[in-house]
Protein backbone atom coordinates (compact mmCIF):
# COMPACT_ATOMS: atom_id res chain seq x y z
CA UNK A 1 0.00 0.00 0.00
CA UNK A 2 1.27 3.52 -1.08
CA UNK A 3 1.47 6.03 2.01
CA UNK A 4 2.34 9.78 2.20
CA UNK A 5 2.86 11.34 5.25
CA UNK A 6 3.66 14.53 5.74
CA UNK A 7 5.15 16.05 8.87
CA UNK A 8 6.98 20.02 9.77
CA UNK A 9 4.09 22.28 9.18
CA UNK A 10 3.69 25.13 11.31
CA UNK A 11 3.59 28.78 12.13
CA UNK A 12 6.99 30.79 11.44
CA UNK A 13 7.19 34.77 10.75
CA UNK A 14 8.17 36.20 7.43
CA UNK A 15 11.47 35.32 6.45
CA UNK A 16 11.90 32.50 8.73
CA UNK A 17 12.49 29.03 7.47
CA UNK A 18 10.61 25.24 7.79
CA UNK A 19 11.76 22.00 6.69
CA UNK A 20 8.27 19.34 5.28
CA UNK A 21 8.68 16.20 5.43
CA UNK A 22 7.40 13.78 2.92
CA UNK A 23 7.77 9.67 4.08
CA UNK A 24 6.85 7.81 1.49
CA UNK A 25 6.16 3.87 2.09
CA UNK A 26 5.16 1.31 -0.93
CA UNK A 27 7.11 2.25 -3.55
CA UNK A 28 10.77 3.72 -4.00
CA UNK A 29 12.05 6.55 -4.98
CA UNK A 30 12.75 4.57 -8.41
CA UNK A 31 9.26 4.30 -8.95
CA UNK A 32 7.83 7.78 -8.83
CA UNK A 33 9.25 11.18 -9.12
CA UNK A 34 7.41 13.15 -5.94
CA UNK A 35 6.44 16.48 -6.04
CA UNK A 36 5.01 19.17 -3.37
CA UNK A 37 2.06 21.07 -3.92
CA UNK A 38 0.55 23.56 -2.02
CA UNK A 39 -3.21 25.47 -1.35
CA UNK A 40 -3.90 28.61 0.26
CA UNK A 41 -6.84 29.74 1.83
CA UNK A 42 -9.93 30.38 -0.73
CA UNK A 43 -7.72 29.36 -3.98
CA UNK A 44 -7.29 26.25 -5.81
CA UNK A 45 -4.15 24.19 -5.44
CA UNK A 46 -1.52 25.38 -7.39
CA UNK A 47 0.96 23.96 -10.41
CA UNK A 48 3.71 21.74 -8.58
CA UNK A 49 6.37 23.33 -6.56
CA UNK A 50 9.14 21.48 -7.26
CA UNK A 51 9.90 18.02 -8.00
CA UNK A 52 12.07 15.40 -6.77
CA UNK A 53 13.63 12.48 -9.12
CA UNK A 54 16.53 10.17 -8.14
CA UNK A 55 17.88 10.50 -11.70
CA UNK A 56 17.76 14.19 -12.59
CA UNK A 57 17.87 17.54 -11.18
CA UNK A 58 15.17 18.92 -9.30
CA UNK A 59 12.69 21.23 -10.78
CA UNK A 60 11.82 23.81 -9.12
CA UNK A 61 8.57 26.45 -10.17
CA UNK A 62 9.49 30.03 -10.97
CA UNK A 63 7.29 31.02 -7.49
CA UNK A 64 9.88 29.08 -5.12
CA UNK A 65 12.88 29.01 -7.09
CA UNK A 66 15.90 30.44 -4.84
CA UNK A 67 14.45 29.99 -1.73
CA UNK A 68 12.65 26.05 -1.27
CA UNK A 69 14.78 23.47 -1.95
CA UNK A 70 13.60 20.00 -2.47
CA UNK A 71 16.09 16.69 -1.36
CA UNK A 72 15.69 12.70 -1.15
CA UNK A 73 16.92 10.01 1.73
CA UNK A 74 16.70 7.28 -0.61
CA UNK A 75 17.31 4.93 3.07
CA UNK A 76 14.45 6.60 4.76
CA UNK A 77 12.64 6.67 1.35
CA UNK A 78 11.55 10.56 2.62
CA UNK A 79 11.64 13.83 0.53
CA UNK A 80 12.42 17.02 2.33
CA UNK A 81 11.10 20.44 1.54
CA UNK A 82 13.67 23.24 2.80
CA UNK A 83 11.54 26.69 3.04
CA UNK A 84 13.88 29.56 3.31
CA UNK A 85 12.50 33.61 3.12
CA UNK A 86 9.57 32.96 3.60
CA UNK A 87 6.65 35.38 2.95
CA UNK A 88 2.88 35.41 3.75
CA UNK A 89 1.77 34.71 0.87
CA UNK A 90 3.33 31.19 0.78
CA UNK A 91 0.63 30.48 3.70
CA UNK A 92 -1.06 27.43 2.46
CA UNK A 93 -1.88 23.87 3.09
CA UNK A 94 1.77 21.77 1.82
CA UNK A 95 1.15 18.40 -0.18
CA UNK A 96 3.59 15.98 -1.06
CA UNK A 97 2.35 13.69 -4.32
CA UNK A 98 4.09 10.45 -6.05
CA UNK A 99 3.68 9.51 -9.67
CA UNK A 100 5.28 9.26 -13.18
CA UNK A 101 7.25 12.01 -14.22
CA UNK A 102 5.54 13.94 -17.13
CA UNK A 103 7.03 16.31 -19.48
CA UNK A 104 5.32 19.43 -17.35
CA UNK A 105 5.94 18.08 -14.24
CA UNK A 106 4.41 15.31 -12.53
CA UNK A 107 1.41 13.15 -12.82
CA UNK A 108 0.41 12.59 -9.42
CA UNK A 109 -0.99 9.23 -8.39
CA UNK A 110 -0.95 9.52 -4.68
CA UNK A 111 -0.91 12.48 -2.26
CA UNK A 112 -0.38 13.06 1.94
CA UNK A 113 -2.93 13.94 3.99
CA UNK A 114 -1.08 17.55 3.90
CA UNK A 115 0.48 20.13 6.29
CA UNK A 116 -0.45 23.82 7.21
CA UNK A 117 2.37 26.18 6.48
CA UNK A 118 1.44 29.93 8.44
CA UNK A 119 3.76 32.25 7.83
CA UNK A 120 2.80 35.81 9.71
CA UNK A 121 3.98 39.20 8.46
Amino acid sequence: EVQLVESGGGLVQAGGSLRLSCAASGFTFHDYAIGWFRQAPGKEREGVLCIFRYDIDPYYADSVKGRFTISGDAAKNTVYLQMDNLKPEDTAVYYCAAGPPIVSGIRPLYWGQGTQVTVSS
